[in-house]
């Protein structure tokens, strides 16, 4: 009985792995956040027109 049990152990583990290899790909899919859309890709519009005043005033 023993080793019958222990001979589906390397099968069990390769089909644990192969599950949880899915759920992760699943989990990544499912993922709605994306950091690149909240990234500050540079100055937005307040830090030119700041910019600009300091430019003048001097």
């Amino acid at each position: 009985m023993i080793a019958a049990a222990t001979s589906f152990m390397p099968l069990l583990r390769r089909l644990d792995r192969f599950v949880t290899m899915w759920q992760r790909l699943f989990e990544r899919a499912c993922d709605t956040y994306r950091p690149e859309r909240h990234y500050m890709r540079g100055p937005g519009p307040k830090w030119y027109a700041k910019k600009r005043a300091e430019s003048a005033a001097l």
